[in-house]
């Protein structure tokens, strides 16, 4: 019996060895021999083609190839290089208290000096003052003779003196002083003047003729220590409204503004947002708490503001007088609002954020605090297609104008003439 069952796995081993011996071979064979005409020839290359080709877009290591820059990369860069030497980073220089550690008599009665006592305590004083760097931004150049764009808030402070530094080749590092000439009380813009002439400046494109989806490239003097940081994203939205400040700084309402997602750190401020074509689309103003959120003021906005300066020196918007919170549907339901639309006087963070501004159009014609404008000369307000400040930015200074409100739960009218400030 033991003797059978061991024949049997012999056998059984032979067999097996002579199958693997002929499998073997007959895939030798095949890989070397070619493969029969029809479907099963195609089949047969097509399978061989894909083992010995590497995946598309995968160069093998260690061949050597250089790195292909695609079609929209090159253009991006291409702006870049254009753009950049007209993007100026602007820093602000303040005299501030030199404080230094100071001891002083706690009584001015000699009686403990008179023991041979001289008993002081330490504390602080303010001996002179010194020049300190006290804040920075951006700013680009939009003409060969010096006139150049920034935020307001960057050139905020009126003891501070601010300098303009200039990045193109014939004048990379250059410092020169620069006069604020105008700031717009309407929209987070200043015109900048400095006394040079050649320089390098960037063109204004058409703003309203963005699209979402566009390409957003933004250049910036990033964290006010990284000169012309250069972030990409794409045109998010348009005609947001935002509230710029907050956290514990004063804050005010901006609208028609560009959203994108290209990346605005603080520093960034001031400088362009541009699109494919080399060309300002709007001006950079303020980051979100969220990530790869941005806001830009648009270029035709900044375009009418620097235009005007240019031509009369200073600039004319007509002006309302009230700070307001625009409501939607949201709103509403959270501040428990009788309309989802109109806009909600409201005073701002800062106690001289006033909701109405004292002498203003809207003192004068009776505007409250807690008023809801609901429409100007029957256009009504709503987010984002007709945002008050958009129809006030329609007229001019001294036209008088129908404002609908809605006070205690009933409706009036009043005549504002449009001011100016």
């Amino acid at each position: 019996m033991v003797a059978s069952a061991t024949k049997n796995s012999l056998r059984l081993l032979v067999v097996a060895l002579f199958l693997f011996l002929g499998f073997s071979l007959g895939l030798r064979v095949a890989s070397q021999a070619k493969p029969a005409d029809g479907a099963f020839a195609s089949t047969w290359q097509t399978l061989r083609n894909l083992w010995r080709a590497p995946a598309a877009g995968i160069v093998p290591a260690g061949s050597g190839q250089a790195i292909q820059v695609v079609s929209e990369e090159s253009q991006v860069i291409d702006v870049v290089k254009r753009a950049s030497p007209a993007v100026v980073s602007i820093v602000a220089a303040a005299d501030v208290p030199n404080i230094e550690l100071c001891y002083r008599r706690p009584f001015q009665d000699e009686f403990l000096q008179d023991f041979g006592v001289d008993f002081r305590i330490p504390g602080y004083c303010q001996r002179g003052t010194r020049r300190e760097r006290v804040g920075a931004g951006t700013g680009f150049l939009v003409s060969a003779d010096g006139y150049l764009v920034t935020n307001r808030h960057v050139v905020e402070d009126e003891d501070a003196e601010y300098t303009v530094i200039l990045n193109d080749d014939a004048h990379r590092g250059e410092k020169v002083i620069a006069k604020v000439l105008a700031k717009d009380t309407a929209n987070d813009i200043a015109i900048l003047k400095i006394e040079k002439t050649g320089l390098p400046y960037l063109t204004f494109g058409d703003s309203d003729q963005l699209q979402v989806g566009q390409t957003a490239i933004a250049i910036g003097y990033a964290l006010g220590e990284f000169d012309n940081t250069v972030s990409k994203g794409v045109v998010s939205g348009l005609k947001r409204s935002i509230r710029a400040g907050g956290g514990g700084t004063r804050s005010e309402q901006l609208d028609d503004i560009i959203q994108s997602d290209a990346a605005i750190n603080p520093g960034n401020s001031g400088g362009p947002l541009l699109n494919i074509a080399g060309q300002v689309i709007g001006v950079n103003v303020a980051m979100a708490d969220a990530q790869s959120i941005g806001f830009a003021l648009p270029a035709n906005a900044v375009r009418e503001v620097y235009d005007q300066v240019k031509t009369t020196g200073k600039i004319q918007r007509p002006f309302l007088g009230v700070r307001y919170l625009p409501i939607t549907a949201a709103v509403k339901e959270k501040s428990q609002l009788p309309v989802d639309y109109g806009a909600l006087v409201l005073r701002g963070e800062a106690a001289e954020d006033l909701a109405v501004v004292p002498g203003s159009p809207a003192d004068v014609a009776g505007i409250k605090e807690n008023d809801i404008i609901l429409e100007v000369d029957g256009v009504k307000i709503e987010e984002p297609s007709a945002t008050l400040s958009g129809l006030i930015a329609k007229h001019k200074v001294g036209d008088a104008v129908k404002v609908t409100i809605l006070r205690q739960g009933k409706e009036q009218t009043l005549t504002v003439t449009l001011g100016s400030r």
